[in-house]
């Protein structure tokens, strides 16, 4: 994925990642329908969130170590979020979705009816 031109705020920071978006993911997706039992980490990536968690099911890592479950990049340009699922065969990051606001992301990863990130 190339990194995105990131729009920069007050002070010359970068908008995104910032720590008040993280907690807000951080809470949201505590709210998951999927895996609940796990304590997932979201982590700050250049332009974006990365959310890792242990592999219970053992689907991905036999071992059950920390897998990647999404990663949520902020489109400063075009002003969009964009949400990535990885395809842990091919171990790349695939475009999921976009959306205009940061909580339609996490809804959709809360939902996630096709096991696409929570696997």
């Amino acid at each position: 994925m190339n990194a995105a031109v990131l729009r920069r705020g007050v002070g010359g920071l970068a908008a995104h990642p910032n720590e008040f978006d993280r907690k807000r993911i951080e809470r949201a997706i505590r709210s998951r329908k999927r895996y609940r039992y796990v304590s997932p980490r979201v982590k700050t990536v250049t332009g974006g969130y990365l959310i890792e968690s242990p592999c219970c099911s053992r689907n991905i890592d036999p071992e059950g170590g920390t897998i990647d479950v999404a990663l949520i990049h902020y489109d400063a340009q075009s002003a969009i979020w964009q949400l990535f699922r990885k395809d842990h065969v091919t171990k790349a990051w695939e475009l999921h979705s976009v959306h205009q606001r940061l909580d339609a992301v996490t809804n959709e990863l809360n939902e996630d009816s096709e096991r696409l990130f929570w696997q």
